[in-house]
């Protein structure tokens, strides 16, 4: 719903109010993000058409997006009058409210109209979901006693959307929008340019419309599947500059603002297509037409800087938002290190590499853009050289970034992508749509802290909020993009408004699950995994079990363990299932009757160092712990797709070791275990292994396997003791020492970063 006649409706808005009659149509609400304080009282305030509104001067848009949800989604007109009346307080913070809910009406108390429109999304919420749609027949609504007195945890609260790789329609970025203001959240952050296409039309560069606009073709698949496929047709498409204007006012009306990207040094292919001599060779080039990190770069001669500074201006007469992004991620150094003229600016300014050229070249741009009047954000690979003066920082590769900017007291938006990348898969199920791979949960983005650990009181404060992204390589339609980001974006939005006293995973859930209807009335395609189940290997006195949970109540999980499908005459889960040989687990959510989700199934490899003890030299990074050291030697083998799900163990840059210590000595012959190979996600299957056992005579086996990874995710060990069919050897522990692959090479995404290790389960027979 849009509300297009949001502005038509009279300034003057009208009515009074009396009728206490009850309606039927009362439904349990379910407010997200959830309020700082909450009290509800036991009766209904009814608005009818003889219900009147009065509101201060100072409120300009909330008062009137409230009577337009009321009258286009009903045939309830208010009048003028004192039961619903807009108060100003300035006591209150600028994004506070606080709202009473009585016998005697509706009162919205705010120092601001920012402040009182998300009290407005809150009466939204607690109004019925047939207004969403446009069809609430009754001529009176119900609204529940209640006195709420709310305020947000951040000052930035965000969702991020990329349309280069694709692009969406006019109105579907408004109800993008849309949904932004609903929950609360004030700023989108719109990726306008990229390698594989140009969004954003500069009329002083016409060429960015007809060529980097597009691309010959798209990459079919996923990038790590090889050969590489594609589609043979053109793609692309820009936002003129009117539609960018009308969307820049529909989202200030909705409180939302939008932050452009223009990406630079790197991710710029496309516009080197268009324009060669901006980059360092001046050779043809095309628009990306696959996925990853290129080497054509911004060269840093003078030209290209009044190229960017053109492009700016009209980008800033645009969007009147205070950030304009500036990138600054994933910028290969190759064609610098190659480029005479970027060689020359090295020596001229007196630079001691390419890393302090691309310093030189964010400060820049940021002394460009702070002339006027505005301020740069980037990715955290700005830090790298130097940061610039005013830059902040929007922290993704983890929590470094953050903290290394916030204790030089820059400002810093947090983004890791261990907790707000939205094109990591959401659930374990395998027929999930195709994503870049990697595991976000919804649990698991509604724990995230934005506040590093590591920073003391003061430097916290520069923790600005943070925002979910939405990567779109493999999100070729609207109704995918809502998917990835539905229900994800709920939880983000309780993560950087709600206080974290106030938050309750259960509780959480349980709203989420009727706020579905709400969703479902505003056409939005989300992901459904109430009815999942999750399993996991429990260890207990040497004694293993495996348990079964969903995340909705007040229904039974049924399970089998022979193999065959669960019915509604299933043994009903109670409590952890004791394990002692390999098998298969099936199981599926029932409510009296029906089965409610898929069937959920797990294979179990009751190996040899099941129940042993494990332990790993060093900590996996803490994104990705999955289940701990246990979780390498509890049966269960990690997704083939989810390289962070809770089977497989992250470490960043760190050689490990790991050890398996038994109680008693165990005959061994083979060892399997597996590594991702994930290079597009900076992740590297490593090139050796070095194994010591431990005999149960004392006497020390030492030996080293080479590993030759493929082009493939994953890179297999099999190792076998080269003894005589039937020999086993009786060892006492082992210890497998892993290197890290090392430094990422140039040309590949990532490049000049350390690689990533996972490594999943370790299976010992």
């Amino acid at each position: 719903m849009h509300f297009k006649q949001f502005f038509q409706a009279l300034l003057l808005s009208l009515f009074v109010f009396g009728c206490t009659k009850r309606s039927p149509l009362i439904e349990e609400t379910a407010l997200i993000p959830m309020p700082s304080q909450i009290q509800e009282g036991d009766s209904y305030f009814s608005i009818t058409s003889a219900t009147g509104m009065s509101y201060d001067s100072i409120f300009k848009i909330s008062p009137i997006f409230f009577k337009s949800f009321i009258e286009e989604g009903s045939g309830i007109t208010l009048k003028r009058g004192n039961d619903i009346r807009f108060i100003l307080d300035s006591t209150l913070s600028k994004e506070a409210y606080n709202l009473q809910i009585s016998k005697v009406g509706i009162s919205v108390s705010a120092s601001t109209d920012g402040g009182a429109f998300y009290a407005v999304q809150t009466l939204r919420q607690l109004l019925p979901i047939a207004l969403e749609e446009d069809n609430y027949t009754s001529l009176e609504l119900l609204i529940k006693y209640q006195s709420i007195k709310d305020a947000p945890q951040f000052p930035y609260r965000g969702m991020h959307l990329d349309v280069g790789r694709h692009m969406y329609s006019v109105d579907f970025i408004k109800k993008y929008i849309d949904a932004l203001s609903l929950l609360k959240m004030n700023t989108f952050h719109w990726h306008l340019t990229e390698d594989q296409g140009w969004r954003i039309e500069i009329k002083q560069y016409p060429k960015l419309q007809d060529v980097a606009a597009y691309r010959d073709e798209t990459l079919v698949g996923h990038y790590s599947d090889q050969p590489h496929q594609f589609d043979g047709k053109r793609y692309g498409g820009y936002y003129t500059q009117d539609q960018i204007k009308d969307i820049v006012t529909y989202a200030q009306e909705r409180f939302v603002t939008i932050i452009p990207e223009i990406e630079m040094p790197g991710h710029s292919q496309a516009a080197i297509a268009a324009y060669p001599e901006l980059g360092c060779v001046g050779k043809q080039v095309e628009v990306a037409k696959k996925w990853g990190v290129f080497e054509e770069i911004y060269c840093t001669k003078d030209s290209t800087f009044e190229f960017l500074e053109n492009v700016l201006d009209e980008v800033l007469e645009l969007f009147p938002s205070e950030y304009i992004h500036i990138g600054g991620d994933e910028a290969p150094k190759t064609r610098w290190k190659n480029c005479p003229n970027c060689q020359k600016r090295i020596k001229e300014e007196g630079l001691k590499d390419e890393h302090e050229l691309q310093s030189y070249f964010i400060r820049r741009i940021e002394g460009y853009l702070n002339a006027k009047g505005r301020q740069i954000i980037g990715w955290d690979e700005i830090l790298e050289g130097g940061l610039a003066p005013n830059a902040t920082v929007m922290s993704w590769r983890g929590t470094s970034g953050a903290i290394a900017a916030a204790q030089q007291h820059h400002n810093v938006v947090m983004t890791p992508t261990s907790h707000c990348y939205f094109d990591y898969y959401q659930s374990e199920k395998e027929d999930e749509p195709l994503a870049i791979g990697g595991f976000l949960s919804l649990k698991k983005v509604y724990s995230f802290n934005p506040i590093p650990e590591e920073l003391n009181l003061e430097e916290s404060e520069y923790i600005l909020g943070a925002q979910g992204n939405v990567w779109t390589e493999y999100m070729p339609t609207e109704s995918q993009v809502e998917y990835m980001a539905f229900p994800r974006m709920l939880a983000m939005s309780e993560v950087v408004w709600t206080n974290p006293k106030q938050k309750d995973y259960s509780g959480f859930t349980n709203r989420v699950e009727r706020f579905y209807k709400r969703l479902e009335a505003m056409d939005i395609n989300y992901a459904n995994h109430f009815y999942d189940i999750e399993g996991d290997m429990l260890f207990k006195n040497e004694e293993s079990f495996y348990s079964l949970t969903t995340l909705s109540e007040g229904k039974d999980i049924r399970m089998t363990t022979d193999g065959t499908e669960p019915n509604i005459n299933s043994k009903v889960y109670q409590s952890p299932v004791a394990v002692t040989e390999s098998g298969i687990i099936k199981a599926a959510v029932f409510n009296d009757s029906i089965q409610l989700g898929a069937t959920f199934a797990q294979n179990i490899n009751y190996h040899k160092a099941i129940g042993a003890k494990i332990s790993i030299d060093k900590k996996p990074h803490k994104a990705y712990v999955g289940s701990g050291p246990e979780g390498l030697i509890n049966g269960i083998v990690g997704s083939d797709k989810r390289f962070g799900d809770k089977e497989w163990l992250g470490f960043w840059g760190d050689d490990i070791e790991v050890t398996i210590n038994f109680d008693e000595p165990k005959e061994i012959s083979v060892i399997e275990t597996r590594f991702h190979n994930g290079q597009g996600q900076w992740i590297y299957a490593p090139k050796e292994l070095y194994f010591q056992f431990i005999l149960d005579n004392g006497s020390i086996i030492l030996d080293q396997r080479e590993l030759k990874p493929a082009d493939g995710l994953h890179v297999n060990l099999n190792y076998n003791f080269n003894t005589p069919e039937g020999m086993r050897i009786k060892v006492k522990s082992i210890a497998i020492t892993v290197p890290n692959y090392g430094i990422i090479p140039e040309g590949n995404q990532g490049a000049g970063n350390k690689a990533w290790t996972f490594i999943d389960e370790i299976i010992v027979n």
